[in-house]
């Protein structure tokens, strides 16, 4: 690729106020989009598109059609009915619109006079003198001189307040004429060829720029080829570092963990049930990785309730026999509370001592944790994020347990790490996920970690039915509720939305919690959302698991978490709107206890083709690998992983499920960039992922 004469060429680490008109102001907004250099913008790239490349007759104008019109003014007038408005009567000779503002000057009003010509922008809706356009973006034109029209489709950014599209684009522009033409392509020209996919100008420049005619649909389903280039880089840049984090972890050291046969056994015997073979499996793969010299750095993925609380009791007890302690991390309270049940149940009689720290804990209590944590009195200490807060300090960290590992920051496991550094001794690290992931994803999410999967329940654990209902029987569902409730269990019932939307049809949680509580009005019903405050929440999803409230009414804040094996029964509002996996996480709230349990997916027609087939697949398939790969393959709306940004992979461009299938590439790429290119390896890293990728030893 051609570059600039040197003297003029813009360098890569250029600070964005080598940008005309960026001062430090401005360079402040950028880089609350990551944007720290001019060669950034080249990467923000456009949410959706805007086809401004040619006219509409008024007269063609559909409602909820997006267009430019030419158009001359007939009538302008202020009108005071339920608010102020300006209303700019138009017609081009082929219909009539309405142009409505309610927000105006004096100045605009006056511009807008009987006779003026314009060119507006904006989408026509349904009005109570036929069609108009609200607030939409126009310019006055001059008699006999009307501006060409774009060319290009126009991009419309991801921004931020006080910075405007038009300032953006013209950004953007810059980077596109100063510093594109000299970006360096790190990816083998034959490796492309054998993928079919472009060069990286290429892409950037059709991706910024779309001509005429560019497919729209296929750009806004992601699947562009210039897309899928630059979502293929981004996904290699993330393996790649952790690839190399994983290198770098081999040649640290780590006290080796032997193992405490007796204090292990004892624990299994107490337990009353034996473990499985997956539990099993995952234990030995523990163990010997514990043995090593150098920091274990693994993952335990299985499904809801498969029984990885207690391998990893198991793996903490081999930590606690050598002499060392264990910190158990959870991202919620309720969720750390009830591991703290857990462990101190299992380990008082081993005398174990189990200590807890969490944010709400203060005074004299908390100083007594801090000095047993120092001391090295408390052996496994179970808690929040609390756990590596300044002024928490450990005698002999030997190993870190993360639960639910992707609710967590890089930066709060680095800084749980960093505590258990002891010279150059580092801990071992075990996380554990109860969302599926397949195979081929995990290879590249979870690069810098050995993966375990643990495949079956345990004996006993219920089995959930699964149905499906149309919404039009809500009634029959409240029966059952009262039903489940009255017979002494409990109930879920979810919503997507806090509030009600006009935009969405969906059952709002604050809406069906008041039509609960009318129609219950013998029953408590608690309601949870994740606007709430955490001690509210906290506090309503403590009562529920009590047994104080009969029902509780929440958004899918408990996807993860809450275990109440009294809850029978699940209500999921508008469930062809979820994906598989998000679907079956909330099923796995349920088939705790004793008593039979069912999922009821309460949906509103008509279904589309792609919303009926995942409802089916829930009600046949319990498996969450199975169903997770059946998410990958139906590529719906749902997240494999129930969040965009996912531990290291915060993503800019590339998208885990709608890509997935570029996995493959990413790890054939990967290994020969490795092994040949050592340089690209180092500027795709930093390109993609900047300074974060030091993060990947937690």
């Amino acid at each position: 690729m051609q570059s600039l004469p040197s003297e003029a060429a813009p360098a890569a680490n250029d600070a964005l106020t080598a940008l005309r008109g960026v001062g430090p102001a401005l360079a402040e907004k950028l880089e609350r989009l990551n944007i720290r250099r001019p060669e950034d913008l080249l990467f923000l790239l456009p949410q959706r598109y805007e086809d401004r490349t040619r006219i509409t007759p008024v007269g063609a104008l559909r409602p909820g059609q997006t267009a430019v019109i030419e158009v001359e003014v007939a009538l302008t007038e202020v009108v005071y009915r339920r608010r102020r408005s300006l209303l700019c009567r138009v017609s081009d000779g082929t219909g009539q619109l309405t142009l409505r503002f309610f927000y105006f000057s004096r100045a605009q009003q006056n511009g807008l006079q009987r006779g003026t010509k314009l060119r507006a922008y904006g989408t026509a809706r349904p009005g109570p003198a036929g069609l108009e356009m609200v607030h939409p973006e126009y310019r006055l034109l001059a008699p006999g001189r009307a501006p060409a029209l774009e060319d290009r489709l126009t991009p419309i950014y991801p921004t931020t307040e006080g910075l405007q599209q038009t300032r953006l684009r013209g950004l953007i522009q810059q980077a596109l004429d100063r510093w594109l033409p000299q970006i360096e392509d790190w990816l083998p020209g034959e490796l492309l060829a054998d993928f079919s996919l472009p060069a990286l100008d290429e892409a950037l420049a059709y991706l910024h720029q779309p001509p005429t005619g560019a497919d729209l649909t296929e750009l806004a389903a992601g699947k562009h080829p210039c897309q899928r280039r630059l979502a293929l880089e981004e996904l290699l840049a993330h393996h790649l570092s952790l690839r190399q984090l994983r290198e770098r972890a081999r040649h640290e050291r780590a006290t080796p963990v032997p193992g405490d046969a007796a204090l292990r056994d004892a624990f299994f015997s107490s337990l009353g049930f034996e473990l499985t073979g997956g539990q099993q499996q995952a234990l030995a793969d523990i163990d010997r990785d514990m043995a090593q010299a150098h920091p274990m750095m693994r993952l335990v993925q299985g499904d809801v309730g498969c029984g990885k609380t207690v391998v990893a009791a198991a793996a903490a007890l081999a930590a606690v026999g050598a002499g060392q302690q264990v910190a158990i991390m959870a991202p919620t309270e309720l969720l750390a509370e009830q591991h703290r049940e857990s462990f101190f149940r299992w380990f008082d009689p081993l005398d174990v001592r189990v200590g807890w720290l969490s944010g709400s804990l203060r005074g004299k209590a908390r100083n007594l944790v801090l000095q047993e944590l120092a001391d090295g009195t408390t052996q496994v200490v179970v808690g929040t994020h609390a756990l590596f807060q300044e002024g928490v300090d450990y005698r002999r960290l030997g190993l870190v347990i993360v639960d639910e590992q992707h609710r967590f920051g890089v930066h709060q496991r680095l800084e749980l790490m960093e505590k258990g550094r002891s010279g150059d001794l580092r801990p071992h690290q075990l996380v554990m996920t109860a969302t599926p992931i397949p195979r081929t994803l995990a290879m590249t999410l979870y690069a810098d970690l050995d993966v375990s999967a643990i495949r079956e329940l345990p004996p006993g654990r219920q089995p959930v039915q699964t149905v499906a209902l149309a919404e039009a029987r809500r009634s029959d569902v409240v029966a059952r509720v009262r039903e489940a409730c009255s017979a002494g269990r409990r109930a879920y019932w979810v919503c997507p939305l806090i509030e009600d939307s006009d935009l969405i049809e969906s059952q709002a949680v604050e809406s069906t919690h008041k039509l609960l509580t009318e129609a219950l009005d013998d029953i408590p019903v608690g309601l949870v959302h994740g606007r709430m405050k955490p001690e509210q929440k906290d506090r309503t999803m403590k009562a529920f698991a009590a047994g104080e409230l009969g029902v509780l009414v929440a958004t899918t804040v408990i996807e993860v978490g809450v275990d109440v094996p009294e809850a029978s029964l699940m209500i999921i509002e508008n469930a062809e709107r979820m994906g598989l996996s998000q679907l079956h996480q909330l099923r796995g709230r349920v088939g705790r206890g004793d008593a039979a349990s069912a999922c009821v997916l309460l949906y509103r027609s008509p279904l589309s083709r792609l919303a009926r087939e995942r409802l089916d697949t829930m009600r046949r398939v319990s498996d969450g690998f199975e169903l997770a790969r059946k998410d990958l393959e139906l590529r719906g709306p749902g997240e494999v992983l129930g969040t965009r940004q996912t531990g290291l992979m915060q993503l800019r461009v590339a998208d885990l499920i709608r890509d997935a299938d570029l996995a493959a590439q990413v790890q054939t790429i990967g290994r020969q960039l490795l092994g040949a290119a050592p340089a690209a390896v180092e500027a795709l890293i930093h390109r993609w992922v900047g300074g974060a990728h030091r993060f990947g030893k937690v």
